[in-house]
């Protein structure tokens, strides 16, 4: 594992290494950042070169010194033996499961887990001959009583980006190790920087790169790490596919990196501060944040968590739906959209009931998604608090009515 260290040979503290890893100035004639490199062709000096590919690089499709840069990184901070970067957080979730499926094998899914992830399962993967079972993420170590004799994977999502359930991933870990199933993760919400995936006992670990990482909104990007088991595995899967992403996005990435711990620590105060904030306002029935006491995981949160991000979720007191857009629809600051991790707030109304099979999801009023961002604390108050005022006059204009 390439990892940051000094002279002394100690490993360093995580924003040291995120400040350092993947950059080798002696290099790149002393710049301090990793150029794009751009291109496909790579040439050889000699015929015997080409024909045995020696060289550091071959063709494009297996790398460039971008991406390695970016790559060898992830790998430091990830704590994994290898690490590919891809071209979305999606494409890092279809990559794993295709390294670790084949016809006529089971996964086993989250009923938890991204949308998107759900689609290709029920889909792609059910046309290749894999069958898929979702669970209820609570289910903890009782998972290996759904693992059958052709199960190969369990992917997992920790906490849901949407519902924000926390698993118990090392006892999930334990019971797929015994039975010799592939444990793959989607680490988007903590990051490795507060969920070390392999330490925990995930085999490849889903970064959507595209959020905290990049943290800018401008680009797509995933990342999936493997430990020592899977990293042959994962590496040869992903040059069948040649699933590269592009090099201004890779670059973009690798700048990103350099403040992601800082701008996570800063979305885990505002979001902390914000969530109880709505906690103690009268419209709001519930606030979803697993660092709440009152979140039914909180114990595994603190357990196996080193903190906290800026996504999480609340659940309104009964209210028309018009009275929740007039909400949403006049907030100046909080954006509507589908990402979340940048710098700029956003909001996502949500209602996941329509697709979990596992579980029931029903908590009884409207339920929104905030992702928070960098602007002042107060000001993304005030845009709230604005916002209800104008759910209750919504909502009173259609019980007058």
């Amino acid at each position: 594992m390439n990892e940051t260290r000094g002279q002394s040979g100690r490993k360093k503290r995580s924003r040291t290494r995120l400040a350092h890893a993947g950059r080798e100035p002696s290099q790149q004639f002393g710049f301090v950042n990793t150029p794009i490199y751009r291109g496909s062709t790579v040439l050889f000096p000699d015929t015997a070169s080409l024909l045995a590919n020696r060289g550091a690089y071959t063709y494009a499709t297996k790398g460039t010194p971008t991406t390695q840069a970016l790559e060898e990184a992830w790998i430091d901070i990830a704590g994994a033996a290898d690490a590919v970067a891809v071209p979305s957080g999606l494409a890092a979730i279809t990559l794993a499961l295709l390294t670790a499926l084949k016809a006529g094998d089971h996964l086993l899914v989250t009923d938890s887990c991204y949308l998107p992830a759900r689609m290709f399962c029920d889909s792609v993967l059910k046309r290749l001959g894999v069958e898929t079972s979702y669970y209820d993420p609570r289910i903890g170590a009782g998972v290996a009583a759904l693992i059958r004799p052709n199960t190969t994977a369990i992917l997992t999502e920790s906490p849901g980006s949407q519902t924000l359930e926390v698993q118990d991933i090392p006892a999930i870990a334990e019971a797929a190790h015994a039975r010799g199933v592939c444990v793959i993760l989607d680490n988007t919400w903590a990051t490795p920087l507060f969920f070390p995936p392999h330490e925990r006992g995930v085999d490849m670990a889903i970064e959507a790169g595209t959020k905290y990482l990049a943290g800018h909104s401008d680009l797509l990007l995933g990342l999936v790490s493997a430990n020592d088991k899977w990293a042959k595995r994962l590496r040869a899967t992903y040059n069948a596919f040649a699933m590269c992403p592009g090099p201004e996005d890779v670059f973009l990435a690798l700048r990103g990196m350099r403040t992601m711990e800082l701008r996570l620590r800063e979305a885990e105060r505002a979001g902390l501060e914000i969530a109880r904030w709505l906690a103690a306002r009268a419209e709001v029935a519930e606030v979803i944040h697993p660092a709440f006491e009152s979140h039914p995981d909180h114990a595994l949160w603190k357990r196996d968590f080193l903190g906290s991000t800026g996504l999480f979720s609340f659940i309104l007191k009964p209210v028309p739906p018009a009275a929740v857009a007039a909400m949403l629809d006049g907030l100046e600051l909080f954006g509507l959209g589908y990402s979340w991790g940048g710098f700029e707030s956003l909001a996502l109304p949500f209602d996941c009931a329509s697709y979990r099979t596992a579980t029931e999801w029903a908590p009884g009023g409207p339920a929104i998604r905030l992702s928070i961002g960098l602007e002042d604390i107060e000001d993304l108050k005030d845009d709230l608090d604005a916002g209800f005022t104008r759910l209750r006059a919504a909502a009173s204009a259609e019980e007058k009515a």
